[in-house]
């Protein structure tokens, strides 16, 4: 079973090591203690969300942008196939559908996992 907090915590680490930010920093700039965001980022703590929203605004990524990638995250874990995602209550009927968030890397991984299942 995956947790949310632990997806929501990879995401923020991803998007701080894409723009070679410290830990200290975003703590810095979000007004939040070190130890605490680095709770967060293990997913050892669940963030509210102002915590969030502050710790987007330091990273100057939108809060949309992290949240769609958690959720695109969580889509492949809780092993949504492409053409069984729904928006908008609209079904894809492109099986190839991959999300543009999804590192390629994520997905191979889950792949492998997938095939290993079989």
């Amino acid at each position: 079973m995956v947790l949310v907090r632990q997806e929501i915590g990879d995401v923020l680490r991803d998007f701080r090591l894409q723009k070679g930010r410290t830990l200290r920093q975003i703590a810095g700039r979000a007004s939040v203690a070190l130890g605490y965001l680095s709770e967060v980022e293990r997913g050892q703590k669940e963030a509210s969300s102002e915590i969030l929203l502050s710790v987007a605004d330091a990273l100057e990524v939108p809060i949309s942008v992290i949240m769609r990638e958690v959720s695109d995250r969580l889509a492949i874990h809780e092993g949504v196939r492409f053409n069984e995602v729904y928006s908008a209550g609209m079904q894809y009927s492109d099986s190839s559908y991959i999300p543009d968030t999804v590192p390629a890397e994520f997905v191979v991984d889950y792949d492998a996992g997938l095939l290993k299942s079989l």
